[in-house]
């Protein structure tokens, strides 16, 4: 690359001393200095390189119906009754219920370390009621166990289905 600047003519940097060419010479090269970017072949795009990172996904919580059918002469008046259990898939998750126009909302728990998928279900009702399920889960979708209501009625339960 020729440079045909009367700036770096020997004529103009001669005048001055020794220090000042150089700075003068440094500073004029300076100015033409460039960056570039050049591709390694010319037409193809460049090389990127990206990162992904995948978070992952929280689990979904699942609904399970559940029915209370009578187990004693107590429970008989109300005859089966309809649950609604919403697992969180991390052992935990609530329990619902309406029996006899009162509403039951609650906790579903497993026991921690039960080799057969224990768990236990409580609700306190609207007006003062409160029911005490036990529960075992023989697959991850169907289940069954035994209620109990403050007033002495008893179910039997099945969850899933």
């Amino acid at each position: 690359m020729k440079i045909n600047s009367s700036l770096f003519s020997l004529s103009r940097l001669a005048p001055l001393s020794g220090r000042k060419a150089l700075a003068a010479a440094v500073l004029g090269a300076t100015a033409l200095t460039g960056c570039y970017v050049v591709p390694v072949q010319p037409g193809q795009p460049p090389v990127t390189s990206s990162t992904v990172y995948v978070t992952p996904a929280i689990p979904a919580s699942t609904t399970f119906s559940a029915r209370l059918y009578p187990a004693n002469d107590a429970a008989k008046v109300y005859g089966m009754v309809g649950a609604v259990v919403t697992n969180d898939m991390n052992g935990r998750g609530t329990f619902t219920t309406n029996i006899n126009g009162e509403s039951f909302t609650g906790e579903a728990t497993r026991i921690a370390g039960s080799p057969v998928r224990e768990g236990v279900a409580n609700g306190s009702g609207n007006r003062g009621s409160y029911i005490s399920c036990r529960y075992q889960m023989n697959s991850s979708t169907m289940g069954t166990g035994q209620c109990k209501l403050s007033n002495g009625a008893q179910f039997t339960m099945h969850v899933g289905g």
